[in-house]
């Protein structure tokens, strides 16, 4: 999950270490037992054979604040609640500094053994399988792709493997354990093969100790640079025969994730709504390339008209708006632009699109070459504000996927709007620009239809493999919930996919400000501040 904006809480603690210098185990191997939750082929089972579907949500554990030990993110009580919604199982997740200090490596602190040992009696109290989760590894959190420092340092992944050897050792013989979780999210900066090679160390090592728990490994979630998913959908195969794949779903994710700040989008509309227009596997393809550019050095606010440009190719499903701010060097100011429909006979038909560019909600930054930056400036043609992109040598764009329309075979497209450049470069182009979208998958309206074919896919992918599926994230964010938006019906319809298609599931998340069930971060749950309607969704439909 994308880490929001969290008030950070600092606590210093003198934690007891132990010390555990990076050496050969010297402990006996765990034999296999079934005894334990194991695959069997696309399935988990328990020690009967009988077919186990887990079904659960996720202990967030306040990983995003750094804090050695979150005592005010859930106690017992928590536990019980989890039952109560007749849940099975929770996604735990863990911060690597919980035990270890990046000034002292490999040697593991004694209070982060205690806190994992006393949630695991809460666990067993109460009936609950725990899913240890490494969200955030040596290196760095990941979803975001501030994590290089995990590929590109070998230190950091002799620690994590080092970390991971530690856990599995210490809790080979726990059956409360339903399985270990490598890494959350991974991004990989140049190739899925490293994710591969990574995850294949961190599992050879794992089984040198312990041979008994299942494995959660993810896919990653995408590798810098890399437009698209390898023929695995990214995720990377490893020899172990006893390991269950993992992936996250929030899509639609202008609806997930609306009116969050940090994460950029601003009204994402409701669920189900057939008018929202939605695919499930699509890639760019071409755009309105000729339209005009400003000159070089300085301009003032000046109107450009783009070129008619007619859809010819029955390749082009989808359209969207795009400023382009290729090699600007310096600064390019957008604003008020209009895409504009015309039909086979050239004549206007209606607006597509208009927008006035005074808030950056949806529009998403890109860079060939990671230069440059773009944001909401206080200037603008019709107002005080507009959307700039600075700074840039290399290609780049602000794109708008929350623009979608679908454009119609021999009618013609035309974007306008108004530039205004500061010291732009003699190599720039910048313009407005229409980008088209190709897919050979069916559009959708934003319904039940769209997410059963975003888990088609994987679904398919799992079965081709035989290997078990988790969906080990899945959530829609409180503004959901909040004036008839449809997040009940979203929750519903992907408990329903996935208990149909025999996916082990989490809710993303249990206590947090933006996506819990409980709210009030740096506090511990209050059943005062709780997002009850969800909780007894739960209840109805996990009994």
């Amino acid at each position: 999950m994308h880490a929001n904006n969290r008030i950070l809480l600092t606590i210093v603690f003198i934690p007891l270490l132990i010390c555990c210098k990076k050496t050969k185990s010297t402990g006996s191997v765990t034999p296999a037992s079934n005894t334990f939750l194991h695959r069997s082929g696309n399935k988990i089972v328990n020690a009967d054979g009988s077919t186990v579907l887990l079904k659960g949500i996720a202990f967030g554990n306040e990983v995003w604040s750094d804090k050695e030990i979150p005592n005010t993110h859930h106690q017992e009580a928590d536990f019980q609640r989890v039952k109560d919604m007749n849940m099975n199982v929770i996604r735990f997740y863990i911060n690597y500094k919980t035990f270890e200090n990046d000034n002292n490596p490999f040697q593991y602190k004694q209070n982060g053994w205690n806190w994992i040992d006393q949630n695991i009696a809460w666990a067993k109290k109460y009936g609950i399988s725990l899913i240890i989760n490494m969200h955030v590894p040596q290196g760095g959190f990941q979803s975001q792709g501030n994590g290089d420092a995990l590929w590109n340092g070998p230190a950091n992944q002799d620690r994590l493997v080092g970390l991971w050897k530690a856990i599995a050792n210490k809790y080979k013989d726990e059956k409360q354990i339903a399985g270990f979780g490598l890494v959350n999210e991974p991004v990989p900066p140049s190739s899925i093969q490293q994710w591969k090679q990574l995850a294949q160390r961190i599992t050879n090592e794992i089984r040198t100790v312990d041979k008994n728990h299942l494995l959660f490994v993810e896919k990653a979630i995408y590798v810098k640079g890399v437009n698209g998913e390898d023929a695995d959908l990214n995720f990377p195969l490893t020899t172990d025969d006893n390991t269950a794949y993992e992936f996250h779903i929030y899509d639609p994710f202008l609806f997930t994730h609306q009116l969050f700040s940090w994460a950029g989008l601003g009204e994402g509309g409701k669920y189900p709504d057939e008018n929202s227009i939605s695919y499930t596997n699509g890639t760019w393809y071409t755009a309105t390339f000729n339209n005009p550019s400003p000159a070089a050095g300085n301009s003032d606010w000046t109107f450009y008209e783009g070129v008619k440009y007619k859809i010819t190719d029955p390749k082009i499903k989808i359209g969207l708006p795009a400023l382009v701010g290729a090699n600007v060097a310096g600064k390019i100011f957008f604003d008020d632009i209009v895409i504009k429909e015309f039909d086979a006979s050239g004549n206007f038909v209606q607006d597509i699109k208009s927008e006035l560019l005074d808030d950056t909600n949806g529009w998403n930054y890109w860079s060939s070459n990671n230069t440059g930056t773009a944001g909401l400036a206080q200037t603008g043609n019709s107002n005080n504000k507009s959307i700039y992109i600075e700074g840039s040598t290399s290609d780049c764009n602000m794109s708008n996927y929350s623009k979608l329309f679908i454009p119609k075979q021999n009618y013609y497209y035309q974007v306008n709007g108004w530039m205004k450049g500061e010291n732009i470069s003699a190599s720039a182009n910048c313009k407005l620009r229409i980008d088209f979208i190709t897919t050979n998958d069916p559009l959708y309206g934003r319904n039940k239809q769209l997410l059963e074919a975003t888990l088609k896919r994987l679904v398919d992918w799992g079965n081709a493999k035989n290997v078990p599926l988790y969906m080990g994230e899945f959530g829609a964010g409180i503004h959901c919930f909040q004036n008839n938006k449809g997040g009940l019906q979203w929750v519903t319809d992907m408990i329903d996919i996935a208990i149909a298609n025999n996916l082990h599931f989490t809710y993303h998340t249990y206590h947090e400000d933006s996506f819990g069930l409980y709210y009030g971060y740096g506090a511990l749950p209050d059943p005062a501040e709780v997002n009850q309607p969800l909780i007894d969704l739960f209840k109805a439909k996990l009994k």
